[in-house]
């Protein structure tokens, strides 16, 4: 019988809502590992994040302050939750976080042994909405050409460069299709409210929409990659249902992108296939994606493969997943005693 390696790992995202994080499948994946016997420390921005009160999956948690208040209050609170809890591992999975969990995992590092597997503020970036038509360029992938905007008296002038229907992007999430230019200005607004500027306008392609999720070893080496189509859409965009494919172009687009870019860490490939059979790159996440568990359920635990890599381990490639694999997400009911909310609430931590 194997023992498995006893650890504790800190993972956030885990508003588990209509619009979920990616840190409750992340976490599931992590609980049926077959090497590690995980303890979980959830860090959360909301008193209100399902997560909190998952107290089958989640061991332990504690409120961290928002991105926006800097490096420096993120340090501070991850030490004191780390003498805490002695984490082993860090697991970001929020897009808005990463720059700054990225810019302090060299000294998380070296002043509390903690380790994260992360990409690179070169990879981050020139992913981002607003480069990716550059991106596409560089990599040799097709992307939908695309522009920033910074101000409403832009808007006008699109119609010289896009037709309609014209995809109207947040900063760091939402994505709308607008139909005439009064849309634009609403979506604009709207997103700008929300995220802040720019706003990404895309061309819109026609077709069905496809997803990778992926893992990248930043040597170039793809680890893992399980291919998805949405079956049910929500209205914000996100796959409620979604099946594995037998796509091997698919899958060899990815390969081809990470070892181009020596991607390191966890991602998420958004595509749209038009009725030519060609590829077009609509999104790069530069984190696992909120369905990452059907990675799992098809053969290839991709979180358990990015702690072994942020451990330090050489991992071989998994070659292969099961197709037609489906996943179906539903609402559940928790019912919480409210001493429970009060006690993340003016405490900042959860047992």
């Amino acid at each position: 019988m194997t023992v498995k390696k006893q650890l504790t790992i800190a993972v956030s995202g885990l508003n588990n809502i209509d619009s979920p994080g990616p840190g409750i499948p992340v976490i599931r994946a992590l609980k049926e590992s077959t090497i590690f016997d995980v303890r979980i420390i959830g860090l959360s921005y909301e008193a209100l994040e399902p997560g909190l009160y998952m107290h089958n999956l989640v061991d332990k948690s504690y409120q961290v302050p928002f991105p926006s208040a800097g490096t420096d209050a993120l340090i501070e609170r991850i030490s004191y939750i780390h003498q805490c809890e002695n984490i082993a591992v860090i697991i970001p999975n929020f897009d808005a976080e990463l720059s700054n969990f990225m810019k302090l995992e060299p000294r998380l590092l070296a002043e509390f042994g903690i380790k994260m597997f992360l990409p690179t503020q070169d990879q981050f970036d020139e992913r981002h909405k607003s480069n990716l038509f550059e991106f596409g360029l560089k990599h040799g992938i097709k992307v939908p050409y695309s522009k920033m905007i910074f101000s409403t008296a832009e808007i006008p002038a699109l119609l010289n460069e896009f037709s309609f229907p014209i995809v109207v992007k947040g900063k760091f999430y939402e994505a709308y299709v607008a139909y005439n230019i009064e849309q634009i200005h609403s979506y604009f607004n709207k997103l700008t409210s929300k995220w802040g500027l720019p706003i990404i306008i895309q061309q819109y392609v026609f077709g069905s929409e496809v997803n990778v999720t992926a893992l990248g070893d930043g040597n170039g080496n793809a680890i893992g990659a399980v291919p998805m189509r949405k079956l049910y859409i929500t209205d914000k965009g996100k796959a409620w249902a979604g099946i594995s494919l037998d796509d091997d172009k698919l899958v060899q687009i990815a390969n081809k992108l990470i070892a181009s870019s020596k991607w390191r860490g966890g991602m998420e490939l958004e595509f749209i296939k038009n009725a030519e059979n060609e590829y077009y790159l609509l999104e790069i996440n530069p984190r696992f994606p909120a369905w990452v568990y059907l990675a799992k359920g098809c053969g290839q635990n991709h979180p358990e493969a990015l702690v072994r890599m942020a451990l330090g381990e050489t991992i071989t490639p998994f070659k292969h997943y099961e197709v037609g694999k489906m996943f179906i997400r539903y609402s559940y009911d928790l019912v919480v005693d409210l001493k429970e909310f009060e006690q993340i609430s003016t405490m900042g931590e959860l047992s």
